[in-house]
């Protein structure tokens, strides 16, 4: 059974501490010991290490060895219309799990009304999803949650390669993903609804390519799972 991972504000001198939440449960829940160990990261590198003291709040770790790296297939930037929140929520979890580096929230002609202005309350829950999901998923690094954006801004997201998932006679994604490995993604999905003519204007104006997942509709963070799973497949 694999090692539980957990991510640490700092590592400094071969020791570490753990606050709040997680340290909590480890605590309480789990009730460890000085002596059991886990795997730290630092947001940079893993670890494994060993408990000193456990107590309440608070898990105080010494370094034991560094883990090894983990190659990254593909550094994928999901840019994300905004969809209800519950759903997005999803999105930000599942994205999390295969590998995405960095989440944009994207604020579309369609997207509902009031989302745009509510997501900046939501950005911290969504923080949180990613770093519950980072550590269930045994990830080294968490996605950057960034701050929601208006359509016009997200098409200057820069990247090696920039595809937006449109319906409307678009290749296959298959069929245009990059060849090498380590190649910056963004993808740019959106709200229900689907794109206007203008955003579809606009993104083909800053080069975007287009791409498709096939002759179905999906949903939003069906869509968001599929782009990621589909990129990091190929280029392992």
């Amino acid at each position: 059974m694999a090692r539980r991972r957990f991510f640490v504000d700092r590592i400094s001198d071969g020791s570490a501490e753990l606050r709040g939440e997680d340290a909590r449960h480890l605590t309480r829940v789990l009730r460890v010991e000085p002596g059991q160990r886990f795997e730290i990261s630092d947001n940079q590198h893993a670890f494994l290490a060993e408990i000193l003291e456990a107590r309440g709040d608070r898990v105080h770790f010494r370094v034991l060895e560094p883990l090894p790296a983990v190659p990254t297939p593909v550094v994928i930037t999901l840019c994300a219309s905004l969809v209800k929140f519950d759903r997005f929520e999803w999105m930000v979890e599942k994205a999390t799990e295969l590998g995405v580096h960095r989440i944009l929230p994207v604020d579309a002609a369609r997207t509902d009304k009031g989302l745009f202005e509510a997501s900046v309350k939501r950005r911290e829950r969504w923080q949180r999803i990613a770093r519950e999901s980072s550590q269930q998923s045994r990830r080294v690094t968490m996605p950057e949650i960034l701050p929601a954006v208006r359509f016009d801004r997200c098409l200057t997201e820069a990247a090696a390669h920039r595809y937006f998932l449109d319906e409307a006679d678009a290749p296959p994604l298959l069929r245009e993903i990059p060849a090498e490995r380590g190649d910056s993604v963004a993808l740019l999905l959106g709200p229900e609804g689907g794109w206007t003519d203008t955003e579809r204007a606009a993104a083909l104006a800053a080069n975007w390519q287009p791409v498709s997942l096939g002759p179905f509709v999906l949903r939003a963070e069906t869509a968001a799972a599929a782009l990621a799973l589909t990129l990091n497949s190929w280029m392992q």
